[in-house]
């Protein structure tokens, strides 16, 4: 009783986190996307505009390199928080601690310094980029601390799923909500009434963006807790760059699924960050933006609930494609809009909608290079090759904030310029940057993608076939079994009892793969059978692999064809590595959704291990009932005359 208590969540604690994505997005988009505009357009007023374009490019330069220098301090950030251990738990400490400064520190860039940089301009790059990168790390230790948090927060998978959902919706309204109150709010807070603001507005809109920020940490660290559970005391340190690119190397098909996806993100990140320019400087209708960046949010809302029945009806490479030519389209629309408002929203929403479609596509690629890359190389690289996506956001991200500050100076969009005072010149040069380079970029990812990365869903299953086929072996080549008394094996689930020559599957029903018995289910709950650790949880969470202490190596694999399922259906409560007991809940999983996708449902029981014993009984009949954890196989440990055999046959009961 005292572990369901401890799995559920309050719905005060869900919204308080909730509240804290919706605040670590709010402050994200203010940082990203707006204190350049802010840099470009208002912060240097020196008099000279020769002088402004050259602290502007100074400036932004500094947060290019500083925002890619910081990118090499994450790994670290990471094991900074895993070795926190405090009352207030691993990552609440540094959400607070990080939300405050790095709030306080973000509002104090978006002034003047109090006009140092007209007093000592070299003195002012120093603080400035001092500030930037201390904030940078700040936010970064609180970034981090947030969203690895969430497995912190329950054990139940189902808890984890519905606090993500609210999470996402809060980080979803959070940062497209900058962007609609943005402009209005600079424009409405300033002293003059002009079609950029100014510095004044600027700033408390900043100040109102960082309060939340600030409040909305503190939420976190008050109103939620941390669970300690075996699966946070197994957690690895995370790796370094180094050792992404030691994965990237060896595993093709996460390398090209990157290559493609940093063009693609390299380009939506400069031609996204530039929008904003556009509305301002080349239609001269700054609050126009908000209504862009409204529906924007609806799209993206749509692009997610869409994708689930494309994925099903197209390829990846097919729905990939499909989905960069729309950009492309929007892209070729938004170049010759100029300022007619409709034509303009219709262009910008088109390279904006397919958007959410193409990151979850390449999150699958990448979630399914795990079992590729562990096929190929014989080790499991999961949180090296899921740190491969945010690593290359990041990137995107800093890279476009260095190109969007020369943008603006060529195109003479700085201190003191209006829609009226940017010239042709400066238009052609905005358009090509804006949409010539990110659409050759687009067009080398669609390239990328469709010739180097081969990992379809059809593949993905046949590589989990594969790995459930070898699975175990190499515990036994590596010694971490040693069996030295007989072993009886309980049914993980209840149901009617099988022999496994009668699985409808000839890797199984052969024994290649081990002996072992099967269940036609009468429930959906997994138990282990036994006191073990959890080895593997195939990321479809159809089957899962136990080293026993008693030295049993178990699969345990639920129906047959159900990896095209894809996790769905399928809820896992324990993570690798973790240490379970017997009668502990492995899986649950929901047994109409595997019989409407006509799939067979029978869940089969193989020790892996099979030649470390000598004799295999069935203590019940084929065609009985059985209850969970009943007892069913009878296992005889190899003396050392036998291990040189191989191991027997399963013999039925009498």
């Amino acid at each position: 009783m005292k572990d369901k208590n401890r799995r559920k969540m309050s719905l005060g604690a869900r919204l308080a986190y909730s509240f804290g994505a919706f605040g670590n997005d709010s402050f994200y988009g203010l940082l990203s996307g707006y204190l350049i505009m802010f840099i470009t357009s208002h912060l240097f007023n020196t008099g000279s505009a020769s002088d402004n374009a050259k602290m502007i490019s100074t400036v932004t330069i500094i947060i290019m390199v500083l925002r890619i220098v910081e990118l090499l301090i994450d790994p670290f950030i990471g094991n900074a928080i895993d070795r926190t251990k405090t009352r207030w738990g691993h990552f609440r400490p540094w959400i607070v601690i990080g939300g405050s400064i790095s709030a306080v520190i973000l509002l104090m860039l978006f002034t003047n310094l109090g006009g140092l940089y007209q007093k000592n301009a070299l003195l002012y790059l120093i603080v400035f980029a001092v500030l930037y990168i201390t904030m940078d790390i700040f936010y970064s230790f609180k970034d981090v601390g947030f969203w690895s948090m969430l497995p912190s927060l329950t054990t139940d998978s189902r808890e984890r799923e519905k606090t993500a959902t609210y999470a996402r919706v809060g980080s979803t309204i959070g940062g497209g909500l900058v962007g609609i109150l943005v402009m209005p709010a600079v424009i409405f807070f300033s002293a003059k009434a002009t079609s950029t603001g100014d510095n004044r507005g600027w700033f408390i809109f900043a100040a109102i963006i960082c309060s939340i920020a600030f409040v909305s940490a503190w939420c976190v660290g008050l109103f939620t807790r941390e669970v300690n559970s075996d699966i946070r005391k197994n957690k690895k340190d995370t790796k370094g760059i180094v050792g992404i690119f030691k994965a990237l190397s060896g595993n093709d098909q996460l390398m090209w699924v990157a290559a493609a996806y940093l063009f693609y993100g390299v380009a939506i990140n400069i031609t996204g960050s530039l929008e904003v320019y556009y509305f301002t400087y080349i239609m001269g209708m700054p609050t126009a933006f908000s209504i862009f960046s409204t529906i924007n949010i609806f799209l993206g809302i749509f692009a997610t609930s869409l994708f689930p029945i494309l994925s099903k009806k197209l390829s990846r490479k097919a729905l990939f494609t499909g989905c960069i030519v729309v950009m492309l389209l929007g892209i070729a629309l938004f170049s010759v809009a100029g300022s007619n408002l409709p034509l303009v929203l219709i262009a910008a929403s088109t390279f904006g909608f397919p958007q959410q479609m193409v990151f979850l596509i390449v999150l699958m690629v990448i979630t399914d290079s795990v079992e590729y890359g562990q096929l190929k190389l014989g080790h499991r690289d999961e949180s090296l090759a899921l740190s491969v996506r945010p690593l290359i956001d990041k990137f995107g991200g800093a890279v476009s904030n260095g190109v969007v500050g020369q943008i603006a100076i060529m195109a003479g969009m700085t201190t003191g310029a209006t829609a009226s005072s940017i010239t042709a010149a400066g238009k052609t040069n905005f358009k090509i940057m804006m949409f010539a380079v990110p659409a050759i970029m687009l067009l080398v990812s669609i390239i990328i993608f469709a010739k180097k990365v081969i990992l379809s869903e059809q593949k993905h299953a046949q590589i989990v076939a594969e790995l459930e086929k070898t699975w175990g072996k190499k515990f036994d080549k590596d010694n971490e079994t040693e069996v030295d008394s007989d072993v009886t094996i309980p049914t993980p689930i209840s149901g009617q009892l099988m022999n496994l020559s009668q699985v409808n599957d000839q890797t199984f029903s052969s024994g290649s793969v081990g002996q072992g018995f099967a269940i036609k289910p009468s429930d959906g709950k997994i138990l282990a059978p036994f006191d073990a650790t959890v080895r593997q949880v195939f990321t479809t969470r159809h089957a899962v692999g136990l080293v026993g202490y008693n030295g049993v190596v178990l699969l345990i694999h639920i129906g047959l064809g159900t990896v095209k399922l894809k996790g769905t259906g399928f809820v896992s409560y324990v993570e690798q590595g973790q240490r379970v007991k017997k009668g502990q809940e492995l899986i649950e999983f929901w047994d109409p959704t595997i019989k409407k996708a006509g799939l067979d449902d029978t869940v089969i029981v193989v020790i892996t291990n099979s030649d470390k014993f000598s004799d295999f009984d069935m203590m019940m009949k084929a065609g009985q009932n059985v209850q969970a954890e009943d007892n069913v196989l009878e296992l005889k440990a190899k003396n050392e005359e036998e291990s040189a055999i191989g191991g027997g046959q399963v013999e039925p009961a009498n």
